[in-house]
């Protein structure tokens, strides 16, 4: 890098902290709007409304998705450079507000993920750079999400071309993850796996069902159901290396009995599978459903499978992770900046994208003053004063990665 380009990078970092500080009360009030119109899944009209309101004004290539409610904005900058994606996700949960907040939704449906900040982050980034655009040396690609919460809206967005939109892929992608449980203003992230892998193995295992007083006369799978949740934990620490671990977890267990007196004919069991490898992935699911059906039929059962997977690896390219971490230590100070030491077992469809594209992902805190919350919790609370250095935390990434060509 050159002593000008230092020089211009510095000087647009100093400017886009005190510009997103200016925009602190307009970010706070999209992402409490955000937050009462809570939607979920992949079809999210209201949410889509309101960003393109506020993207309108910006003079960005935008366009919708099709088979889901996306949003793609490309900002073409300047002067010639490569293409970097930055993501936010838009969907919240099932889940029935308690947090007794003003802006509180009353829908049964909660942000208890910070998807709504995460909206307002992007956006806040978003006026940012296309404030700068005649200085910016390349396009960004902002991506806009529904169907995180399990929906895959991740892949489907790349599926619709979304990593196509500005002409040429990225070189670079990355997202924000705000955390209620990590104090306000920590940024958090690692180079390599950051988050796992989620994947659902579904059985039903088959009896013959009876009478619940002549056992001996049926074959019951009850106890052979107990079995087989034994043996998925055993796997776990017997049949993968210590240093790459899986959790396996039995998520659901119901038969087809509805009396007390009835052995039950067939047992139905789902287990979620969490890894931080594609390797141990493979393994899990070439070797736990073959181990389990012998389990079963050394019982006299019939076991049926059926393995679903869902979202990949988190996998942080370790360059470019390296260079996020420089950017960070910059920005906030390395008393900011956490070097997490092993990764999250939750997962993100994010993943999708950094299979595709180098990039990072970032937890940022924003744990209220009352102290941390935990996510997917009805009572989960965000500090919202984090919108302004999440808005220039990524208009920085996306700014200084241009500028490195």
């Amino acid at each position: 890098m050159t002593p000008a380009t230092e020089e211009k990078t510095t000087s647009a970092a100093e400017g886009f902290a005190d510009a997103a500080e200016s925009l602190r009360d307009a970010l706070i009030a999209i992402r409490r709007e955000l937050h009462s119109a809570v939607e979920i899944g992949l079809d999210l009209p209201r949410t889509q409304e309101i960003l393109l309101r506020e993207l309108a004004d910006l003079d960005l290539e935008v366009t919708r998705g099709e088979g889901l409610t996306s949003i793609t904005a490309v900002l073409r900058g300047g002067r010639p450079g490569p293409v970097v994606l930055l993501r936010g996700d838009m969907d919240g949960l099932p889940i029935a507000e308690a947090t007794g907040l003003p802006f509180a939704a009353t829908s049964g449906a909660m942000h208890a993920c910070g998807h709504d900040l995460h909206m307002a982050g992007l956006l806040g980034g978003a006026r940012l750079l296309a404030a700068r655009r005649d200085e910016l040396a390349g396009t960004v690609v902002f991506m806009f999400q529904p169907g995180e919460e399990g929906q895959a809206g991740g892949r489907l967005m790349i599926e619709e071309g979304v990593l196509d939109a500005a002409g040429a892929r990225p070189v670079a992608a990355y997202a924000l993850h705000v955390d209620s449980a990590t104090p306000q203003g920590q940024l958090v992230t690692r180079e390599g796996a950051m988050m796992a892998s989620a994947s659902a193995l579904r059985m039903t295992l088959h009896g013959t069902g009876g009478h619940a007083a002549f056992p001996q006369l049926g074959i019951d799978p009850v106890p052979v159901a107990a079995q087989l949740i034994l043996a998925a934990q055993t796997f776990a620490a017997r049949r993968l290396p210590a240093t790459d671990q899986a959790v396996i977890s039995i998520t659901r267990l119901s038969s087809d009995s509805e009396a007390s007196n009835v052995l039950a004919a067939s047992v139905f069991l789902e287990a979620n599978i969490r890894t931080l490898s594609m390797t141990t992935l493979d393994t899990v699911r070439a070797e736990l459903p073959a181990m389990l059906a012998g389990i079963a039929e050394a019982n006299g059962c019939r076991l049926e499978t059926e393995f679903i997977a869902s979202y990949p690896v988190t996998y942080n390219d370790p360059a470019e992770t390296r260079e996020v971490l420089s950017v960070l230590d910059d920005l906030l100070g390395v008393d900011r900046v956490t070097r997490l030491a092993a990764p999250s077992m939750a997962s993100e469809d994010f993943s999708y994208v950094l299979q595709e594209v180098p990039g990072a992902l970032v937890f940022v805190g924003a744990a209220p003053d009352s102290g941390p919350m935990p996510l997917h919790s009805e009572h989960a609370v965000f500090d919202d004063g984090v919108l302004p250095l999440q808005a220039t935390v990524l208009a920085e990434l996306a700014w200084r990665r241009l500028a490195r060509g």
